[in-house]
């Protein structure tokens, strides 16, 4: 080989090896939320503070509900804070939108059309209604329409850990199926569901993606994906909620090939949203 052979080869593989290195860099949090929890103080009440923290720990993008979606019913607001703290920073911003309050619909435009968000959050259990309110079927659409994942928050906490005041008990998934089946345009991620929360007749719909904040278990991420579709699985830590940690070990306990790393960690987000 000569010496200009050899340079433009040598070149060539550096260059592919710091893409290499940028790509497995790369990681996607799906699931993280920012302002001030109802019922205790968790770390997020400051952005800039949670930001840094997330950066510190390698997240390159994190996509941040609001806590104050839970229980305000001024949204437009909330919404509109969420979008002024994730400016400029590595998080994206999902706004809430509450199908059981007058004009949810004017939420939805101002999400996508005000706000430039890419995804929306909702939480069918705390805002009173389930997946069988005509609403939910009328979202679905729209939100296809405006190009948003629908986030659906499957629960909070384990109701054994809740205020005995204030207890939410999960979203029954049961109607989801079906309704997928039917409107083939919408995309919804389920945040925090676990294992026995009838995933089994949800793997079969194309559009239905999951984070896997509360997979539990050894080698959890592993064995889920030996029944869950990987080109539909992504990493969400449930942030500040949960110990960030725990996601990275889920992921580190788990026997995955790099291209399955990357995959879970930041290719099924990217192509989400692309």
């Amino acid at each position: 080989m000569n010496r200009r052979n050899f340079m433009l080869s040598s070149s060539a593989m550096l260059a592919a090896s710091s893409l290499q290195a940028v790509e497995e860099a790369k990681l996607a949090d799906c699931h993280v939320y920012l302002g001030s929890h109802p019922f205790r103080q968790l770390g997020a009440e400051n952005p800039q503070a949670f930001i840094q923290g997330l950066s510190m720990r390698g997240v390159t993008e994190a996509w941040a509900g609001a806590f104050e979606g839970l229980l305000r019913r001024d949204v437009a607001k909330v919404n509109r804070e969420l979008a002024q703290a994730c400016q400029n920073s590595i998080l994206r911003p999902c706004g809430t939108v509450n199908l059981s309050l007058p004009g949810w619909q004017d939420d939805v435009k101002r999400c996508a059309e005000d706000h430039g968000m890419r995804a929306i959050r909702l939480h069918p259990n705390y805002h009173g209604y389930d997946l069988k309110a005509p609403a939910f079927r009328e979202l679905l659409p729209l939100a296809a329409k405006h190009h948003l994942l629908v986030q659906l928050v499957v629960q909070m906490e384990d109701e054994r850990t809740q205020n005995p005041q204030v207890r939410v008990p999960p979203v029954d998934l049961k109607p989801l199926p079906a309704i997928m089946q039917e409107i083939k345009d919408a995309r919804v991620m389920l945040l925090n569901a676990n294992a026995v929360m009838l995933l089994r007749y949800l793997q079969d719909c194309p559009n239905v993606w999951l984070d896997f904040a509360m997979i539990e278990g050894v080698g959890g991420v592993e064995a889920l994906l030996k029944t869950w579709p990987l080109e539909r699985l992504v990493f969400g830590s449930f942030a500040p909620v949960f110990y960030w940690e725990s996601a990275r070990l889920k992921m580190q306990e788990s026997a995955l090939n790099a291209a399955q790393t990357s995959t879970v960690q930041w290719r099924n987000a990217t192509a989400l949203l692309a």
